[in-house]
């Protein structure tokens, strides 16, 4: 019987003195292996932490804030006491302006620690690069073709030259090949020179609508909002919203577009001729977004067809309307679609279905009205996920964004463990 009892608790002591090795309290290994090592060891106080935490590479100011503060000509990098204020007379800059808020976010802090920037790049999940490459296109090259072109090219070339060089240099961007860089280029011509170095980095995006599959995609990286260009509805409490909103669907802005957007040339056809169908050839000036922000806040319908690209900043301006989007793209992608189901608030229709004429409209006029009233509701509970602001707060289109680089971690993990094994190229990727 002793025997017995003696050999339940060494059998019972070896369970509990295993589990303890294979859990790492207990360092045996290195006892036994003193030249096993693991890899990237995380302090005990970074691992229990669940926030990204982010290197931010202090850049010249001419890189960022010294195009929007020209009078600051120091190239020391900015702090939270000279973080200049994003101007309210720059219109459509703004809709690209995700480099800046980003930015931003970093330099005060987001509320809730969605994000925590570490001065000691060991510690990092991901590396930010504080370039406004939209900017400086919206800035010097928007035309294509004016002399002030040639500066963009030359912020966008040489000085990326060097910033190239000079991050290939780095330990960091070697250790991933810049897998866990992030770089915001919302615009679809920003980074233009030289985009194809950023292959395999995270690129903050608004669509993918002129890059190859190989360049930018949904596994690497970042669907962003377009920060939205019309003021935010803030009190939206009618008896009856449906009705107040006497408009059936609003559209106002530029009807001949490229790639995808030719199709508003067509819409402006088919959807002529409705009493209740506002639909306006405008462009965007300080008053015209105003006349469109009042057309959007008495409308059921927000149309928004696509524009050079898949996407615009029209849908994020009738969100923040309350009007629900009626989305009108083959081939657009949403941000936040891994949190946020946008059937829950939004309409869509494919090119083939809008184009028939009466069909869209004879839709819109038989959407149920209880149904309607519960998407407008989704849109006053959703709206704070398409704000940017500074300073950031929870929840916010930054917040939500950095939480999208973070889904993305895992994926850089499992992309440069595997690629520092293989010793022929990827046999998944021949096929």
């Amino acid at each position: 019987m002793y025997g017995k009892v003696l050999l339940t608790f060494i059998f019972v002591l070896l369970l509990l003195l295993s589990y303890t090795i294979f859990i790492g309290n207990l360092d045996i290994r290195s006892y036994f292996f003193p030249h096993f090592k693991l890899s990237a060891v995380v302090p005990a106080a970074c691992a229990l932490d669940p926030s990204l935490r982010v290197f931010m590479y202090d850049l010249p100011r001419r890189f960022n804030v010294g195009m929007i503060d020209r009078r600051n000509t120091s190239e020391t990098p900015v702090t939270v006491e000279d973080w200049p204020r994003w101007p309210e007379n720059w219109g459509l800059k703004k809709q690209h302006s995700v480099e800046y808020w980003m930015m931003g976010s970093l330099i005060h802090g987001v509320e809730g620690r969605e994000v925590v920037r570490v001065s000691d790049p060991e510690l990092a999940n991901a590396f930010f690069v504080p370039f406004f490459s939209s900017l400086s296109f919206n800035t010097h090259g928007h035309t294509m073709k004016d002399p002030a072109t040639e500066i963009d090219r030359q912020l966008q070339v040489l000085r990326l030259v060097d910033l190239m060089e000079l991050l290939k240099k780095s330990k960091y961007w070697q250790r991933s090949g810049g897998r866990d860089h992030v770089f915001p280029v919302t615009h679809p011509n920003a980074f233009r020179f030289l985009r194809d170095q950023l292959n395999d980095s995270i690129q903050v995006v608004v669509d993918f609508g002129r890059y190859p599959r190989h360049m930018s995609n949904l596994n690497k990286d970042v669907v962003s909002p377009y920060v939205h260009v019309v003021d935010s509805l803030t009190v939206d409490e009618p008896q009856d919203p449906y009705e107040s909103r006497s408009t059936l669907l609003f559209f106002r802005g530029r009807t001949y577009r490229k790639d995808e957007g030719i199709v508003r040339v067509k819409l402006a056809k088919i959807l002529s001729g409705y009493d209740d169908v506002h639909y306006e050839r405008s462009v965007a000036t300080e008053e015209n977004i105003k006349l469109s922000s009042k057309g959007m806040r008495s409308s059921k319908f927000c149309l928004h067809p696509a524009g050079d690209t898949p996407s615009s900043c029209r849908l994020f301006d009738a969100i923040v309307s309350h009007c629900v989007p009626v989305i009108v793209s083959d081939q657009i992608e949403l941000p936040f679609e891994d949190e946020i189901e946008y059937s829950q608030f939004s309409i869509f229709f494919s090119f083939k279905e809008a184009l028939q004429p009466g069909y869209m409209v004879d839709q819109l006029r038989k959407f149920p009205k209880q149904k309607w009233t519960e998407m407008w509701k989704q849109l006053k509970n959703i709206s704070q996920h398409y704000e940017f602001q500074y300073p950031p707060k929870r929840e916010d289109a930054v917040s939500m964004l950095w939480r999208q680089v973070k889904h993305k971690i895992p994926g850089v993990s499992l992309s440069v463990h595997r690629s520092r094994r293989l010793k022929v190229p990827d046999w998944w990727q021949r096929k």
